[in-house]
């Protein structure tokens, strides 16, 4: 199975930034994450929900910076 885009995964504010969200699970943030499994940590509880449920990842995505340093708005 694919999904256009995969956001139906909890969020939550981050802390000390006025429009930044992140996973509750992994923490990454969502403009990192950008609708993608690949965007989540590959331990991320969400993520391997996914993967058990037989969703697909992109086939030829490259792979993701996961720096979860502050980003500025």
């Amino acid at each position: 199975m694919k999904k256009a885009y995969y956001i139906d995964y909890p969020q939550e504010h981050v802390e000390g930034q006025a429009h930044t969200y992140q996973c509750v699970y992994c923490k990454v943030v969502t403009t990192k994450i950008n609708g993608s499994i690949e965007g989540h940590l590959p331990s991320c509880e969400y993520r391997l929900k996914l993967e058990r449920d037989g969703f697909e990842k992109e086939k030829n995505s490259n792979a993701h910076n996961y720096s979860l340093s502050d980003e500025v708005d």
